[in-house]
């Protein structure tokens, strides 16, 4: 869990940027967003495969324009 221990010389502005960076790269509100809504299995995996089948084909392009 992200935290931010501040200390005297601290400024507040300084501190909010630390804990929004350390929010965003423990990937909190990816997940939030995620478990938003109840999402069935079925759903989960469509949405799987078809995110690989997106990085396969982004794959393929960049191998067919070198």
């Amino acid at each position: 869990m992200p935290g931010v221990f501040l200390e005297d010389s601290d400024n507040f502005d300084i501190a909010l940027r630390r804990f929004k960076k350390q929010v965003e790269k423990a990937g909190v509100l990816s997940e939030l967003k995620k478990r938003q809504h109840f999402e069935k299995p079925s759903v989960m995996r469509k949405k799987k495969k078809a995110a690989a089948r997106k990085r396969l084909l982004k794959k393929m392009r960049k191998i067919n324009m070198m």
